[in-house]
């Protein structure tokens, strides 16, 4: 049985406190991982980045056979310590259906994994690049309506005083359910506290290319620095480009390119062309419409993520 929860006792290793936390989660011996996934098979990996390496694997409780996504931390990152710790800390404070769902972890010596529930759909990236069949227009739409509303959660609904700043919003972790309902994922590197706060740290946050120019220039992250990197996931989802191509010459950055585009009014341009036909001419206006605004330079006149949920679903109306 694997029903020991993480208050209550302690395998090995150093254990974190559960008392200041919301939701019980179980803690796993090494053991149990290691027969979850075939002591870290090949054959298992679903995904790898700097972080370490994400795997398969299947637990049992009360008789049940669930199958789960196992991320093990590389003991050689810099930031791995504080980035599994920072994770299971605000997956603890945080339930909601498009946020992923934090199932237990494992801490023993310089092993340090976290267990998931596990999304059959993969992320959002594989869908959009790596698979021969593409989303339709109304799945990616609902797509981004489901991430949007993962988003508003953790700025808005946390607690009453209190948000999450996810600091890395990009296509490769939203990731998709059963259902192709978006669920947003790696909360490693977010940071939590007082809603009206803005923050300021000593390495940058994020991925190359949602990156929000005014948190560049100033070091400040706020929830207007997710709404930026939201707004490439958006215009990612209308033209099916990778952040950064070199196929594209000058128009390499598809922030740079999709601006212009809008500003000179070639909408048709920045849409992909297996989707094409799928769009009403409205609709492709509108959208475009919401997207510019969350990647304009000033973060002042970028939407909330609470207007983004109400915008986006209006464009299914």
């Amino acid at each position: 049985m694997l029903s020991r929860r993480m208050d209550s006792a302690t395998r090995g290793g150093k254990s974190l406190s559960s008392s200041t936390l919301a939701h019980p989660c179980r803690l796993f011996s090494l053991a149990e991982i290691q027969y979850a996934n075939e002591n870290f098979h090949d054959k298992l990996v679903t995904g790898k980045g700097g972080f370490g390496t994400v795997y398969k694997g299947q637990i049992t409780s009360e008789e049940v056979v669930h199958v789960v996504a196992i991320k093990r931390w590389n003991p050689l990152s810099t930031q791995g310590e504080l980035r599994f710790r920072a994770e299971i800390d605000i997956l603890r404070k945080c339930r909601h259906c498009h946020l992923v769902s934090l199932i237990g972890y494992c801490a023993y010596n310089e092993e340090k994994i976290v267990v998931y529930e596990y999304m059959p759909n993969g992320s959002l990236y594989h869908h959009l690049y790596q698979t021969s069949r593409p989303l339709s227009w109304v799945q990616r739409l609902n797509i981004a309506i489901g991430a949007a509303r993962g988003l508003d959660y953790l700025h808005t609904r946390v607690s009453t005083q209190h948000g999450v700043i996810h600091c890395d919003v990009k296509s490769s972790t939203i990731l998709l359910d059963d259902n192709w309902e978006a669920v947003i994922s790696d909360l490693g590197v977010s940071i939590i506290g007082p809603t009206w706060n803005s923050y300021v740290g000593d390495d940058v946050k994020g991925t190359y290319g949602y990156l929000d120019p005014e948190y560049l220039m100033t070091g400040k992250l706020t929830y207007k620095t997710d709404v930026y990197a939201f707004g490439i996931v958006l215009f990612e989802l209308l033209a099916g480009r990778r952040v950064l191509d070199g196929t594209y010459g000058d128009h390499r950055r598809l922030a740079i390119w999709v601006q212009e585009c809008v500003k000179e009014g070639n909408l048709d341009q920045m849409v992909d062309p297996r989707i094409k036909g799928e769009i009403s001419t409205k609709c492709l206006s509108r959208f475009a419409q919401i997207a510019e605004r969350c990647v304009r330079n000033v973060s002042k006149e970028r939407p909330t993520m609470s207007e983004l949920v109400a915008s986006l679903q209006a464009l299914l109306e």
